[in-house]
């Protein structure tokens, strides 16, 4: 079964038909849109990314039957050749922060980092992403300073608060993992304006059309 985790850039969005479902975890309770595939909202009831139960998301969509997971998750552009209203699908990640796991008590080794495999057959769905790159993970909730943002664009491209976390927790489960990026802003200090919340979500207003278009063609694709 196809999952697909998404945030602000499906807020308004038309999703699909599902029904409602509330999936209980030994993580805690998660809600999701299921039928042929199932959709999972991270930031339920309005949860900011470092509160995000990402355990029990993760655990709830593996207890569905989900074995592929293409998550849309947006993110500041690092660099000035990564511009507002650009695609970018991450084929790695650094995370700045602890990332949680379904077996807290051992070491697992275990994959780490996405599916290329998975990412590359999402780039031939979006052929207008930008293929490759690093997505760099922040805690949250607040937004990078510019002193921060110089040392992360050393080592990625472009930066969120959620993708490493839910790839991470994918992998383990043994769920195949790809992230396609729509970029909303430039990061601190890289562009003219001052970031708020308000700017990202005018961003995803803004490229309703195209986020509907794209969750279309990866249902139709990979479901």
């Amino acid at each position: 079964m196809l999952g697909i985790i998404g945030g602000t850039s499906l807020l308004f969005s038309d999703l699909p038909d599902l029904e409602k479902r509330i999936i209980h975890t030994p993580y805690g309770n998660s809600e999701v849109l299921c039928g042929d595939i199932a959709i999972l909202l991270r930031h339920q009831h309005t949860t900011p990314p470092h509160q995000i139960n990402y355990r029990s998301h993760l655990a709830a969509l593996a207890i569905l039957g989900v074995t592929r997971i293409i998550a849309i998750g947006s993110a500041g552009s690092l660099k000035r050749d990564i511009p507002p209203g650009s695609l970018i699908i991450p084929t790695d990640f650094v995370s700045t922060t602890v990332i949680p796991s379904i077996h807290e008590r051992a070491i697992r080794h275990v994959h780490p980092g996405l599916s290329i495999d998975l990412a590359r057959s999402l780039h031939r769905i979006v052929p207008d992403a930008r293929y490759g790159g690093v997505y760099v993970q922040t805690k949250g909730p607040r937004i990078e300073t510019v002193a921060e943002v110089k040392a992360l664009s050393h080592v990625a491209d472009i930066v969120g608060m959620t993708l490493a976390s839910e790839a991470t927790l994918a992998i383990e489960l043994g769920i195949g993992f790809a992230a396609i990026c729509p970029v909303d802003n430039y990061a601190n200090g890289l562009g003219d304006e001052t970031l708020t919340y308000q700017h990202i979500l005018d961003y995803a207003g803004k490229f309703r059309e195209r986020t509907d278009r794209m969750v279309r063609d990866i249902v139709k694709e990979l479901a």
